[in-house]
């Protein structure tokens, strides 16, 4: 339990940074606790900053979304549907076309030092949700456009410039007039049936996003992938 403490009395950078200590090191915990752990101690500090929110019109916060930001807590679902994320090779990814990607590396077992050991030899998994962007009324309006996935050598770290690549040389795959890259069943063909369901509610959802504080370089976010669904919150920071 985080110190009492009357909030509006503090500045918005204090806020940003207790709120960042108060979550460091708990985005591994498992979804159950993170709603609870929102609910008991950082929907305090959500409501302050929204209070806050320097730019609250949607066209506005449109200038500031492209670039690479790294997702430091989430209770989105998906990030965790494989164990072993890497979080600090998770990313969003904004580009200035409309085009926005997902990304997250999982590699079961990367803390344990014996494993480590292995990385030249074993595989890591990278997935990324491809998503269209816009602002249509003062609303955010999130199309998915597919999703994609890779295993690749864990030696080699899913960096920033790698991730962009990757999301980059999609996206024109998708693009291309001769791409006939739909999205079906068949894309999901390295994964189980319960898993490539879970894929496919992904792919076909129609996200909800609001962006309850933005600045430069810090990102409150409430999101749906259905209106009947729960809320999730992400917590994320600038990187490039």
């Amino acid at each position: 339990m985080t110190e009492k403490v009357d909030l509006s009395q503090l500045s918005t950078g204090a806020l940003k940074e207790r709120l960042l200590k108060t979550v460091e090191g708990r985005d591994s915990e498992p979804l159950n606790q993170k709603v609870l752990f929102y609910k008991q101690e950082l929907e305090p500090l959500f409501a302050e900053l929204s209070q806050r929110n320097p730019f609250p019109n949607a066209e506005d916060q449109l200038p500031l979304v492209p670039g690479v930001w790294l997702t430091v807590w989430s209770t989105i679902p998906y990030q965790d549907i494989f164990p072993g994320r890497i979080f600090a090779q998770s990313y969003q990814i904004f580009h200035d076309d409309g085009y926005y990607a997902n990304i997250a590396r999982y590699a079961p077992g990367h803390k344990f030092p014996i494993l480590s050991k292995l990385s030249n030899i074993l595989l890591a998994y990278d997935f990324m949700i491809i998503q269209k962007f816009e602002v249509q009324e003062g609303q955010w309006i999130i199309q998915n456009v597919g999703i994609e996935q890779a295993f690749r050598s864990r030696a080699i770290p899913l960096n920033i410039e790698r991730a962009d690549s990757w999301f980059t040389s999609k996206v024109e795959v998708r693009r291309s007039p001769s791409s006939a890259h739909a999205q079906s069943n068949s894309q999901f063909g390295k994964v189980d049936k319960s898993t490539a369901k879970k894929f496919e509610r992904i792919s076909t959802a129609s996200p909800q996003l609001e962006h309850l504080y933005i600045d430069a370089d810090f990102r409150l976010v409430k999101s749906q992938r259905e209106a009947k669904q729960r809320p999730s919150y992400t917590i994320a920071i600038r990187q490039q």
